[in-house]
């Protein structure tokens, strides 16, 4: 039966290709996930519960680090599996796809964050006309405020990448304009400049037009080193924290981490990688399915469950079964809200307006088939956005 397609909206044909779905880029994606919700965990009680306590804020600088280097490596796969989908359809239903993709889950969100911060003006300074208006369109670059909802900067950068991405494709390739090229060439080069950290997205679509070039490593040495590339990202990651701002790339490190981390990421998304082996599984790929979902709720259950540990005195003197029982009791929380939100806000509007499934791979039946028809395949050209530590966390 051929598939519908929501009203007025036309797809540019163009052939399925089993290299679209990308096990170990799929896994990474759920990886980087659970990465920044424990960085939170961690990050969040040696700032608020145990800030007192040096010996545990010093324990734990490392593993949160790392944790939050999850966001870059959230870019590099942005990056590498946006560009089939620049490709495939038109700069119209490009945007209609991501928006009905990305903007209720994020809508529902910012909005919870936005209602409940009128009401306790707990950030003053997100509770002004231009904080909020700017929140909701993603303008809070422009307008020099914070995202509202915690870990929605990311998606900024996401939403700005996608635009120019796409408008950097149509102009180019396309319509083949001179003119606009230099023009769009420009800008991406002046957002560059002034954010360094989307080199990370550019880095991955460069990965994705590598590897759909056939560009491997020598099978001798591919393993060893994505290997050391992976024990290198996380030296890096977990020994300094950037921002990746124009002040931090003043650092050689954080040169070494921006171009580390899509090195790993080729290695690792090649078939016979140690990486597809060890992300493939079932457990993993399910991660990954509901990462955009985990990605943005997180930062409200470790809220909730934070103030509640705090509240009954569970956070004790001894951190080490303390931040056990924390970690033992938030993140199965965090898991089955993740779920039901994802069925509900993240997978249902898609579904609602284009008639299809967000994932459809048949490499996704294979590893979720037992979930039966309700389950979760992979979309056939996963996409998937990202995020960093928020307020209050």
């Amino acid at each position: 039966m051929a598939t519908k397609t929501a009203p007025g909206v036309r797809s540019r044909p163009r052939p399925a290709r089993g290299g679209d779905f990308n096990p170990a880029a799929h896994g990474l994606r759920g990886l980087a996930s659970m990465m920044v919700f424990w960085a939170h965990l961690l990050g969040g009680t040696a700032e608020h519960i145990y800030a007192h306590d040096q010996a545990y804020v010093d324990l734990v600088f490392g593993p949160w680090s790392f944790g939050a280097w999850g966001v870059e490596l959230f870019f590099v796969i942005s990056g590498f599996v946006i560009l089939p989908s620049v490709m495939r359809y038109s700069m119209r239903e490009f945007a209609l796809r991501r928006f009905f993709r990305l903007y209720p889950l994020f809508f529902a969100f910012t909005l919870l964050f936005a209602v409940l911060n009128g009401f306790t003006n707990a950030y003053p300074e997100l509770n002004t006309r231009v904080a909020v208006i700017a929140g909701f369109l993603f303008l809070n670059l422009f307008a020099h405020t914070e995202q509202l909802t915690p870990n929605a900067w990311s998606l900024t950068f996401e939403v700005i990448f996608y635009a120019l991405a796409s408008l950097s494709y149509f102009v180019a390739i396309r319509r083949r304009s001179a003119i606009g090229t230099v023009l769009v060439s420009a800008l991406c080069w002046a957002f560059l400049i002034r954010y360094p950290i989307a080199l990370f997205f550019v880095t991955g679509a460069l990965a994705r037009i590598a590897f759909d070039a056939g560009l491997k490593p020598h099978a001798q040495i591919a393993r060893p080193a994505e290997v050391a590339l992976a024990l290198l990202c996380i030296w890096l990651a977990g020994s300094h924290r950037f921002g990746f701002s124009q002040a931090d790339m003043a650092s050689p490190y954080a040169w070494a981490l921006m171009f580390a981390t899509p090195g790993y990421f080729y290695l690792a998304i090649q078939p016979d990688s140690l990486s597809t082996r060890l992300f493939g599984g079932r457990a993993i790929a399910y991660l990954g399915t509901v990462s955009y979902s985990l990605y943005l709720l997180h930062p409200y259950t470790y809220f909730a469950m934070r103030a509640l540990f705090d509240r009954f005195g569970l956070f004790t003197d001894d951190w080490g079964l303390s931040m056990a029982l924390f970690f033992l009791v938030t993140t199965p929380v965090t898991l089955l809200a993740t779920h039901v939100v994802h069925r509900s806000l993240e997978v249902w509007p898609y579904r609602r307006f284009f008639h299809q499934r967000v994932y459809r791979s048949d490499r996704a039946q294979a590893l979720v088939g037992a979930a039966g028809p309700g389950g979760h395949p992979f979309e056939h050209h996963p996409e998937k956005p990202t995020g960093r530590a928020g307020k209050g966390v």
